[in-house]
């Protein structure tokens, strides 16, 4: 008789009280809202790592009112107990207020070989070289999701980009690739190189 030892995926699953990176206690942490991570308590770090989730750990987070959903990366784990802290953008996307609850699931992405993106105001095209600033931005997230309006910080000043689309899935983790960036203005696409991401 044969044995086999068959040990499956596991799945880290829970919900947290959530609110934007602003209602952190103590430090101002910019560093959230300019990207598309979050800060999660260390209880989720511990159960993360008696679960052996693979690295990098990237996460499928929902509003269970809506089902409305997005992917992101983890930045700490120092959130108190039963919260977790989100870029303001994230929030606006999902449809949560201030202390609403987010479901949050462990997820596993394909590397990401192409991304394009539609900037939501022309003021984008007044910036001298948006490709290396996009680039740059691009750097504070670990995955984008095809959909998703994210927001990036130049200059003091906030810009909003729709996520038009990603391949080679729907959503795609952007951790130690190379990456296709098109930009769409209207009905103009700019190609860029291929960039790399090493975050």
């Amino acid at each position: 008789m044969f044995s086999f030892n068959f040990n499956p995926m596991q799945t880290f699953q829970s919900q947290y009280r959530c609110y934007s990176a602003s209602m952190f206690p103590g430090a101002d942490r910019k560093d959230v809202e300019r990207g598309g991570k979050i800060i999660m308590p260390p209880s989720a770090l511990e159960q993360l790592t008696r679960l052996n989730i693979m690295y990098p750990m990237v996460f499928k987070v929902a509003n269970p009112i809506n089902s409305r959903y997005t992917h992101c990366g983890v930045l700490e784990f120092i959130a108190d107990e039963g919260k977790v802290y989100l870029p303001y953008w994230m929030m606006r996307y999902l449809f949560l207020g201030e202390g609403d609850i987010l479901e949050i699931r462990s997820a596993m992405l394909p590397v990401a070989t192409f991304s394009r993106f539609q900037p939501q105001s022309v003021d984008f095209l007044d910036i001298t070289n948006p490709k290396a600033v996009l680039e740059n931005c691009l750097r504070g997230f670990a995955c984008l999701t095809a959909g998703d309006i994210i927001a990036i910080e130049y200059n003091d000043k906030v810009y909003e980009l729709c996520v038009l689309e990603t391949k080679p899935g729907p959503a795609v983790t952007i951790i130690e690739c190379d990456m296709n960036v098109s930009l769409l203005f209207h009905s103009t696409a700019i190609l860029y190189d291929k960039a790399q991401f090493e975050l």
